[in-house]
């Protein structure tokens, strides 16, 4: 278990000046995958963060400006997305097992 929030539990999705936010939803087969795992990675493959997708499959992270990739884990699958995250905005992203 990690130390990041339920993805259940969030806020709305607010966003700030200062904040750039990477969000989005996992789905399998069409319809959304709760408790898949999302990891943040750096630009050099370096683990930033992980959090655990809601019973809707959703996920949130706050980063840095730049280009990350989300690592997804879900049991004998695992699939690498690109996002880039710029202060100010919201990066939505759906990523498909």
């Amino acid at each position: 278990m990690c130390g990041a929030p339920d993805q259940a539990t969030l806020p709305a999705l607010e966003i700030s000046p200062n904040e750039a936010v990477i969000h989005g939803t996992v789905v399998k087969d069409g319809a959304p995958l709760p408790g898949a795992y999302v990891r943040l990675l750096g630009e050099a493959g370096e683990f930033t963060a992980e959090v655990q997708t809601s019973a809707t499959g959703y996920f949130r992270f706050y980063a840095a400006d730049g280009a990350w990739t989300l690592r997804t884990l879900a049991p004998g699958q695992s699939v690498d997305t690109g996002a880039s995250a710029h202060k100010g905005e919201a990066t939505e992203v759906t990523v498909e097992l």
